[in-house]
């Protein structure tokens, strides 16, 4: 596997996680307000698999 493979797997079982910790804290405003910030800065961190790669020899 590449690193990139290992990499964008890692990113989707943290996103797992968030969607379980926001499922198991509903009911307690802090620990959901938590786990949002939690998902939404895994899928910041993924947006760089999805762009599309500059082709550099211009």
């Amino acid at each position: 596997m590449s690193n990139n493979t290992v990499n964008f797997l890692g990113w989707i079982m943290f996103l797992v996680s968030a969607l379980g910790f926001i499922f198991a804290s509903f009911g307690n405003f802090w620990s959901m307000f938590a786990s949002i910030f939690f998902l939404i800065g895994c899928v910041v961190f993924l947006i760089p698999f999805f762009r599309k790669k500059k082709n550099n020899n211009q």
